[in-house]
């Protein structure tokens, strides 16, 4: 007996049905944090990627007569002057023994004018699910840069403490570069 066009349709669509596989069960959407890992006194530390205009190797850089002993020089970064600032000797952490050609410049922008931040090394850009963040305060290196300390994210039982630069580019103290 020959089958009707409908019961052929029908057959094709059950054995559809019996070979099909099922859809992926939904996964939960996980937020990510994202920053721009630095150390600095053998802390880890991030600066939101928003406020971390670019990084660099070590510039040459000129001298500056009368200014505090944390401010390296200036330098010209594709002919504009940064100001290069060793956050080290800023928040008075122990020199390392590295020179300053293998350290790294953060460089921050804050209305036109550009800031090189000296750190240790720059570990690169570092995701963190929020659920990890803590506004519990961490033991810091230095004096002074808990007041930059915005909370911290765990990685395997290490903080990394997101560091607001735009809130030191701001502050009083680093702005009073004379002596």
């Amino acid at each position: 007996m020959q089958e009707t066009p409908f019961q052929v349709l029908q057959n094709i669509a059950d054995r559809s049905r019996q070979l099909a596989v099922g859809l992926p069960s939904q996964q939960e959407v996980q937020t990510y944090w994202s920053g721009i890992g630095f150390t600095l006194g053998g802390q880890k530390f991030l600066a939101p990627m928003e406020q971390v205009t670019e990084i660099l190797t070590a510039p040459g850089y000129t001298r500056l007569p009368g200014v505090k002993p944390w401010v390296i020089g200036v330098s010209n970064v594709r002919g504009r002057l940064v100001p290069i600032i060793d956050l080290g000797k800023f928040f008075n952490i122990p020199a390392s023994t590295q020179s300053y050609r293998t350290k790294r410049i953060l460089v921050i922008e804050h209305h036109d004018m550009l800031n090189g931040l000296v750190v240790e090394s720059v570990e690169g850009m570092q995701h963190f699910p929020v659920e990890t963040f803590s506004d519990e305060g961490v033991e810091l290196p230095g004096e002074g840069i808990s007041d930059y300390a915005d909370g911290h994210y765990l990685r395997n039982a290490q903080p990394w403490v997101v560091f607001g630069v735009q809130e030191l580019v701001t502050s009083q103290n680093f702005m009073q570069v004379a002596m």
